[in-house]
């Protein structure tokens, strides 16, 4: 089982392994604080992608579409999530304030797909 959850929200036992998948640490949160299993910084967008989409919501469609065409790029990084999800609940965790319009959300939908 894959869920998502911003890193700043309490951490719970029930999140199993947590995998931050954002490409730079979250301002203002401490290694302790977090409770990060595993930081996958390749497996987020591309510098150049994330600066481009700014989490501004009406950039979205085309970020998701960029960002799942980065993604098979990294179909290793996929099966290494998948696996460990295959036996653990597995939480990606994200830094973003936008709920709805972030890349844990697009990897979460990629994950989900058989490949």
């Amino acid at each position: 089982m894959i869920q998502i959850k911003r890193v700043y929200e309490e951490f719970r036992e029930t999140d199993g392994y947590r995998i931050l998948v954002d490409r730079l640490w979250p301002r203002g949160l401490s290694k302790e604080k977090a409770h990060v299993d595993e930081w996958l910084k390749d497996i987020a967008p591309t510098d150049e992608l994330r600066k481009w989409f700014n989490h501004e919501p009406e950039r979205y469609p085309e970020f998701k579409q960029r960002y799942e065409k980065e993604l098979k790029e990294h179909a290793d990084l996929l099966d290494q999530i998948r696996t460990k999800a295959a036996h653990h609940r597995v939480t990606l965790l994200y830094g973003a304030h936008d709920e709805e319009h972030n890349q844990a959300k697009v990897l979460a939908e990629v994950l989900a797909k058989k490949h």
